[in-house]
């Protein structure tokens, strides 16, 4: 059955949710949310919906199935959301400080396997899973305004 077929609100029992350090600068905040949320479908089939198409017929991807939901919060948060994250075993994605001075994914990596998780100069971090798993990860934070 698609979305079409009921006027029934669609509920899910997982979330996508951005954490950003509330210290970064708009073009950082929206950088850094493309690039967290760009893993999860790779590893998470299921939180893609099915192809767009206009009304002329033209094809358009397909998208998160669901609402990514940004939250922001100090460094401290941050910090915390990800001791949370590793603790419930959460799938994440990671983006700290020393990406935005890399240009490839292959610097990138070597930059965040350099330093030790307690080091992680974290200004990003998504998770996705249970609602009320991820609720307990983001304790804390704020809605992004």
């Amino acid at each position: 059955m698609s979305m079409r077929d009921t006027d029934e609100p669609v509920r899910f029992d997982t979330k996508i949710a951005v954490l950003l350090r509330e210290d970064l600068e708009t073009w950082q905040r929206l950088n850094v949310t493309a690039f967290l949320v760009s893993g999860l479908s790779t590893q998470f089939p299921e939180v893609i919906g099915e192809p767009y198409e206009d009304a002329g017929a033209v094809g358009y991807l397909p998208m998160f199935r669901q609402p990514v939901l940004v939250f922001e919060g100090t460094k401290e948060t941050l910090r915390n959301a990800h001791t949370r994250a590793l603790s419930r075993a959460l799938p994440r994605a990671l983006f700290t400080s020393d990406l935005f001075a890399t240009g490839n994914d292959r610097d990138n990596r070597a930059a965040v396997r350099a330093v030790t998780t307690a080091e992680l100069d974290l200004v990003g971090l998504a998770v996705y899973g249970p609602k009320n798993a991820v609720d307990k990860v983001l304790k804390g934070a704020r809605m992004h305004p």
